[in-house]
């Protein structure tokens, strides 16, 4: 499986964390995470493969999120909803997301993906 690597253009952390990959050489699919959202299959099977609390998944720190009063309102929906959120809109999942055969992680800190990716 190659390395799949899903960022929002703008965001300054995927911008450093994809540059990253490529001064490490490091092959990659690149997925725009407006344009292609993971649908909810697919965050199905990252969420329990990346062993990370589905909370761990959302970006916190976004508009959307602030706009939907999801701190408040996370822990009344299902881990089935939640989900449902994720796909519904990109800008709801916390960025980038490093998809690969050792694992998966949302955010970037090199040290943390320098161990996935080796």
């Amino acid at each position: 499986m190659k390395n799949i690597f899903i960022e929002y253009p703008r965001c300054s952390t995927c911008k450093k964390a994809k540059k990253w990959l490529k001064e490490n050489n490091i092959e990659f699919i690149d997925r725009n995470i407006i344009e292609e959202i993971p649908n909810i299959q697919e965050l199905e099977k990252w969420i329990k493969r990346s062993k990370l609390d589905i909370k761990k998944w959302f970006n916190t720190s976004g508009l959307k999120y602030k706009e939907l009063n999801l701190k408040e309102k996370l822990s009344t929906l299902s881990d089935k909803e939640k989900i449902e959120l994720l796909a519904s809109d990109g800008m709801l999942i916390k960025r980038p997301v490093l998809v690969s055969d050792k694992g998966i992680v949302t955010g970037f800190k090199d040290d943390v993906w320098k161990q996935i990716l080796s």
